[in-house]
C-alpha cells in the first residue's frame, strides 16, 4: 500500500510539474531570463518532497510550487509592461565587441574572460575577431554576431545585379554608423526613449514614421526598428513588417 501510494503521488506531481513548464512556455534552457532558470530549480527541488516522502502531505509541496509559478506569472507580465522592471529583473543586452575590437570594460562588468568571449564567438561561426562587426551578450547569455560585410555568408540578394544607387552617409547621426546593427525604437506598444534620442529623432517624427505605414497609434506597434542606413523594419501587432529607408537629412531635426 505504501508503495503504491509512492507511485500514485510520483505521478500526480509528475503531471503537475509537466503542467507548470507548459505554462512557462517552450522556451529551452540555454533561453531562460535569469528568474525564469532560478523558478526552474526551486520547482525541481520542491517537486522531490511529496514525490519522495510519503509522511509529508502532497499540499504542502503542490502549494508553494503553484505559488511561484503565480508569483512567475505577475512577474513575466509586469516585465513585458515596464521597461525599467525589465531591465531590472533580466538585465539588458550588452555589446561586448564593436568596430573598435572588444570592449575590455563590458567584458569585465559581465564577469567573462576573453577566452569565453572567443568560444561563443567560434560558436556562432566566426574564428577571428577581424570578420566580427559586433558580438552581443543577449539577457539570457546567449551571444549573437553580426559579421563585417566581406565575412558575411553569401546570399541570393548578393548574387542579384542590382541598380547603382546613391550611398547615403548619415553625418548628423555620429553614434550609428551605416553598417550598424538596428536599434529598437518601439517594441510591444513602448517606446524605447534612450534608442530614440541615439537615432536623432523625437517623438513627433516617430508618430510621423507610424503615420506613414499605415499605423495611428505607438501602443499598436509590435516592434520597429532602424539601422544607420535609415532602413526600418516595422510590423503592428496584427499585421505583417514592412521595411523601407527614410532620408535622415529630412526626418532628423
Amino acid at each position: 500500500m505504501c508503495m503504491l501510494t509512492l507511485i500514485i503521488r510520483a505521478i500526480l506531481v509528475y503531471l503537475i510539474v509537466l503542467i507548470v513548464f507548459r505554462l512557462m512556455g517552450k522556451r529551452q534552457l540555454g533561453q531562460m531570463q535569469p528568474f525564469e532558470l532560478v523558478l526552474t530549480l526551486i520547482i525541481a527541488d520542491l517537486a522531490t518532497i511529496p514525490m519522495a516522502e510519503s509522511s509529508v502531505p502532497i499540499l504542502h509541496g503542490l502549494v508553494p510550487l503553484l505559488t511561484l509559478v503565480t508569483v512567475h506569472f505577475f512577474l513575466a507580465l509586469a516585465t513585458r509592461s515596464s521597461n525599467f522592471l525589465n531591465k531590472v529583473i533580466s538585465g539588458k543586452p550588452v555589446i561586448v565587441v564593436n568596430p573598435k575590437g572588444i570592449d575590455y570594460q563590458a567584458i569585465k562588468n559581465l564577469n567573462i574572460s576573453v577566452d569565453d568571449l572567443f568560444e561563443a564567438i567560434r560558436g556562432c561561426g566566426f574564428f577571428s575577431l577581424d570578420e566580427v562587426q559586433y558580438a552581443i551578450v543577449e539577457t539570457n547569455g546567449t551571444v549573437n554576431v553580426l559579421p563585417k560585410k566581406d565575412s558575411s555568408p553569401v546570399t541570393v540578394g548578393d548574387l542579384k545585379e542590382t541598380m547603382p544607387q546613391e550611398n547615403l552617409k548619415l553625418e548628423k547621426l555620429k553614434e550609428i554608423d551605416e553598417t550598424t546593427i538596428p536599434i529598437t525604437l518601439v517594441a510591444e506598444g513602448k517606446i524605447n526613449k534612450n534608442n530614440l534620442k541615439l537615432s536623432k529623432l523625437n517623438e513627433s517624427k516617430l508618430q510621423k514614421i507610424i503615420k506613414n505605414a499605415g499605423g495611428k497609434h505607438v501602443k499598436d506597434v509590435l516592434i520597429l526598428t532602424i539601422d544607420g542606413n535609415g532602413k526600418i523594419y516595422y510590423q503592428q501587432k496584427k499585421g505583417t513588417f514592412k521595411t523601407w529607408e527614410i532620408d535622415y537629412s529630412k526626418e532628423i531635426v
